[in-house]
């Protein structure tokens, strides 16, 4: 008969001591349970799929294809975190796996749809043309995995309020609607194709800025707010609805433009505060 208060885990040896059972280590702790959450993972994966998924597409030249699969990867991009937190299901190898994975959705994926797009075409022009469109393509692609390298090192004392540099989703989603918007064309020209490689470029260079973007994440979603408001929501879906290239690339271009526009108006306003009076005449 086994005593009454002997660990299960522990069984008696010769010579009246204890040996650890199989399998339990000896300090008497059990070895931490190794897996992953399926459910935020699923939701990455879905990103990483829509991303590849994108690349593919622009490949085959499905460019309208490639354009709506980047905004599903930014629906699954944010419902990963989203529920991670909400189930308590927040890890370290989600945080890993959703970096990789938004480099391939937000960063390779937009430059390849828009070298696909243009690089092709406007090579034809010129060789040097050429060059400068893939130059544009990579370093979009780089100033993403710098701007995701930084969120990561300083999300830990970084103000959740602001984002330091255009967030990589957003980026993507000017490139994405862009390539999109103009998918409709039947024929860019030059300057439909030096325009798309200037949204790329200027897509990296807000990445890597130092201006400070709205997170939003201070919103709560618990509060009360006023009848009229809801009434935005359907009308907000309608406008996506009716044209949704145009929508997108209207409204996350107006956001990636905010920080720019108000840090110059930040500037005139200290310049003209420190200008002298002029002097009677």
């Amino acid at each position: 008969m086994e005593p009454e208060n002997q660990d299960p885990t522990e069984v008696a040896a010769p010579g009246g001591d204890r040996a650890v059972s199989e399998g339990i280590p000896s300090g008497g702790v059990r070895p931490r349970r190794k897996g992953i959450y399926l459910l935020p993972n699923l939701m990455t994966t879905g990103c990483l799929f829509s991303g590849f998924y994108g690349i593919v597409a622009a490949i085959d030249k499905h460019f309208d294809a490639a354009g709506k699969a980047v905004f599903v990867a930014m629906i699954c991009d944010t419902l990963d975190g989203r529920l991670a937190r909400l189930t308590k299901t927040e890890s370290a190898f989600g945080k890993e796996y959703d970096s990789l994975a938004d480099m391939v959705a937000f960063g390779l994926a937009p430059a390849i749809i828009a070298y696909q797009w243009g690089v092709v075409r406007i090579a034809e022009i010129g060789r040097y043309w050429g060059r400068f469109g893939w130059l544009a393509c990579f370093f979009y692609a780089a100033a993403a995995a710098l701007r995701l390298a930084r969120f990561n090192a300083r999300a830990a004392t970084a103000d959740k309020r602001y984002f330091e540099g255009l967030p990589s989703p957003s980026a993507a989603a000017i490139v994405a609607a862009f390539i999109w918007f103009a998918s409709a064309w039947p024929e860019p020209g030059l300057k439909g194709l030096i325009g798309a490689f200037l949204v790329t470029a200027s897509a990296g260079a807000l990445m890597v800025s130092s201006f400070s973007f709205p997170s939003f994440k201070q919103f709560n979603l618990d509060r009360r707010i006023r009848f009229v408001y809801i009434l935005l929501v359907p009308l907000f879906f309608v406008l996506i609805a009716l044209e949704p290239s145009t929508m997108l690339l209207s409204m996350f271009g107006t956001y990636a433009l905010s920080a720019p526009v108000l840090w110059i108006g930040r500037r005139l306003r200290r310049i003209t505060r420190g200008a002298p009076s002029p002097g009677p005449s």
